[in-house]
């Protein structure tokens, strides 16, 4: 009883601390929930009609693409440039599919398996040529796409996966690249049905057809008395904000602003080697040019020298190798060049061209793979097989012998000119077959065994050069590197306002420079890029206005960099007080009271004689139609509504109202009038020309479509 009795003289204390535990486990989960749903915001690259799109998902889209782009285009690493293309065109690609499959689900539009299984197997789609670029996938003698190698690559392919590992993940790569363009060419089919629907909405009838014929052939020659804006000074106009504010009002509409952007001012360095840098490098090369004229293996040279051209050791085409060194390929002879600049992009330069051979760029081939315990019972294999071939075996009888196919295969320069490497294997089993020649029968030994190949084919002819390369960039030293960011680091910390910045850069030797509207979608600031710009491009949309950056390294380790805010233009519209729309309101205001005191000068005028005495310059103006802008010689303009006066206006006539234009204002007398020479009414092909014309007018609905997604756009946080 006593122990109740406490319990009960302390109830209100016990009931603040079970409630303060409570509320400490509700709040923890609150926490956690939070955290969460903040850990998957951060985590969100952007949205497209409220639907959100991870990093990992959009990473997966990129993957795929940049894949596909590395095996089509044989080479196994892509720039920065490339990558912030391919990321840029994924991106564009997945809003505007997102936005086209909303809307057709709305239609009731849709791709079914068949479709995309039919236009395989009839393979002459021009989409297959655009979304299935897979050579392996083409028949050699019809040049067309054939689905039953498809299926056949796709049933080795599950073979393999139980049955030979090894072999399916050597051709995972191309299945992978498959199932990406098979997918492609279902979004293009759905893509092409949506298009077929808006064209089919667009139509056209007789009487437009003739007034367009009107329009667009009906010409005529005015003589036309012209009043330049500029021959007015600016200062003789009075504006008024009121002035402004009417035209803000009217034009403002033109000042609407899709997405956020940002004003910036920055000074970038770029450091560049020194004198001392330059010297050392050029005693250097000039050591590498001897070694290469005389060296037995010219790929121990380049190798050893860091050329930023590796050596193949085979035959390639000129287009395989740098512009300027494929300039020098094409006069030089066989030999070794000194050593030249090439100021395109700052590199020294040495060439040895060891030859120079009229080759196959592609080469149709067949081989059997010869393996036994031993190299030297591979070679006794090998032997014999290549007797067998000698005495009229098929080669397809004997390849199925030894669990092969033998199949022709085609081999381009494509397939290894972009190659960075090259064993001696791959120089001799190449050699053999750009040299071999057709129907003849090679037995080429590796280490690990032989290869008997049978070049059945050779086409495309072209000139082709083995050489060793040796290119270096003039780059800066350490020590050089080391002063310039100590200088421009001490620069940065004595610059913590916009003139500060500006007066320490005048002392320092730098510029100022300035970028305006620089969206989330941008991967430079200036012309600075690279992979340390992205911190810089972060810190630009979480930093507020009159902000200044710290110190940033970009480029290729070569830029210095410090950024300032100078304005926020948040999505809507731009308002008056912005200096360019004030600008662009400010020159309409002038141009509107220019054309007032023009016409107010040109009350009465009835003739050319009459305006030429009011100052106006009179000139012939031919071939003037509604359909095709006049251009005025003596303003200098493209003039529209001049075009349209015209029209409306009979031959002989003096236009009863003065034109105002965008130039100037104009009054005119039609000389003449009448239908363009030799042409002839064909209603149903002006039909047809009205019908494009309404197709191109309404490709904007892609625009219009997009401002209507509540697109938003977050890479700049991950990429």
């Amino acid at each position: 009883m006593a122990a109740l009795g406490k319990i009960r003289s302390r109830g209100v204390t016990l009931i603040i601390i079970i409630g303060l535990g409570l509320f400490a486990f509700i709040a923890e989960e609150a926490f956690r929930s939070c955290d969460g749903i903040k850990g998957e915001a951060n985590q969100q690259i952007g949205e497209v009609l409220g639907k959100k799109i991870s990093v990992q998902d959009y990473q997966k889209l990129v993957d795929d693409v940049t894949n596909a782009q590395k095996m089509l285009a044989g080479t196994d690493n892509l720039t920065e440039d490339q990558l912030n293309q391919l990321r840029d065109g994924v991106w564009q690609q997945y809003v505007q599919y997102a936005i086209i499959e909303n809307d057709a689900k709305k239609v009731g539009l849709t791709v079914t398996d068949d479709e995309v299984n039919n236009i395989l197997k009839d393979g002459s789609s021009p989409l297959l040529q655009r979304d299935i670029p897979i050579p392996q996938f083409y028949n050699q003698q019809t040049g067309r796409f054939d689905y039953s190698i498809v299926q056949q690559f796709l049933a080795d392919y599950d073979k393999a996966i139980n049955s030979n590992p090894q072999m399916a993940d050597q051709i995972k790569q191309s299945r992978d690249l498959w199932l990406y363009c098979e997918n492609q060419l279902r979004h293009d089919l759905l893509q092409q049905k949506y298009s077929m629907l808006v064209q089919a909405s667009v139509l056209s009838n007789k009487a437009e057809a003739k007034l367009a014929f009107k329009d667009e052939n009906e010409e005529a020659t005015i003589q036309c008395a012209s009043f330049a804006y500029s021959d007015i000074k600016d200062n003789q106009v009075k504006i008024s904000d009121d002035d402004l504010k009417a035209k803000y009002d009217e034009l403002k509409p033109a000042f609407k602003q899709l997405f956020e952007t940002r004003d910036l001012k920055y000074v970038a360095y770029q450091i560049k080697a020194s004198a001392a840098d330059r010297n050392a490098l050029v005693k250097e090369m000039n050591g590498y040019q001897k070694q290469l004229a005389t060296a037995a293996d010219p790929a121990q040279v380049v190798g050893k020298s860091n050329s930023q051209v590796p050596y193949l050791g085979v035959p390639v085409s000129k287009d395989a190798y740098p512009q300027d060194i494929a300039a020098k390929l094409d006069s030089m002879a066989v030999g070794t060049t000194g050593v030249f600049e090439s100021k395109a992009d700052n590199t020294l330069n040495i060439i040895r061209l060891i030859s120079k051979q009229e080759l196959p760029d592609s080469v149709q081939y067949r081989q059997i793979q010869v393996t036994a315990n031993t190299p030297d019972e591979a070679r006794t294999k090998a032997d014999s097989i290549t007797k067998a071939l000698a005495g009229g075996a098929k080669f397809e009888d004997v390849a199925k012998r030894y669990g092969q196919q033998g199949q022709q295969t085609w081999f381009t320069g494509k397939m290894y000119e972009g190659a960075t490497t090259m064993n001696d294997d791959s120089r001799k089993l190449i050699n053999a077959l750009l040299t071999g020649e057709v129907n003849k029968v090679q037995n080429i030994a590796f280490d690990e065994g032989n290869v008997i190949v049978e070049v059945t084919d050779r086409k495309a002819m072209k000139e082709k050069f083995t050489a060793g390369v040796i290119k270096k960039i003039i780059d800066f030293s350490k020590d050089t590197r080391t002063e310039a960011y100590n200088k421009f680091s001490e620069f940065v910390t004595k610059s913590t306002t916009l003139d500060q910045l500006q007066k320490n850069a005048r002392k320092y030797g730098y510029t100022v420079q300035d970028q305006n509207d620089i969206a989330t979608s941008a991967h430079k600031i200036g012309q600075v890029g690279g992979s340390g710009i992205k911190d810089a491009l972060k810190w630009v949309w979480k930093a507020k206005e009159g902000e200044v950056s710290p110190l940033y390294e970009a480029g290729d380790n070569d830029y210095l960099l410090v950024v300032y805010l100078n304005k926020i233009h948040p999505q809507g519209y731009r308002g008056l007080d912005d200096p360019q729309v004030k600008e662009i309101v400010k020159r309409e205001v002038l141009k509107d009271k220019k054309a007032e005191m023009i016409m107010a000068k040109l009350k009465g005028v009835n003739s050319i004689q009459a305006a030429a005495a009011k100052g106006g310059k009179v000139s012939t103006v031919d071939k003037v139609t509604f359909a095709s802008p006049a251009f005025v010689q003596t303003t200098g303009s493209v003039e529209p509504a001049l075009s349209g006066a015209v029209a409306r206006t009979a031959q002989g006539k003096f236009v009863s109202a003065p034109v105002k234009g965008n130039a100037g204002v104009y009054v005119f007398q039609v000389v003449r009038k009448a239908m363009r020479a030799g042409a002839k009414y064909n209603e149903q092909q002006e039909m047809q020309n009205c019908a494009m014309q309404s197709m191109q007018v309404m490709q904007g609905f892609m625009n219009d479509l997009q401002q209507q997604a509540g697109i938003v756009d977050n890479r700049y946080l991950f990429f």
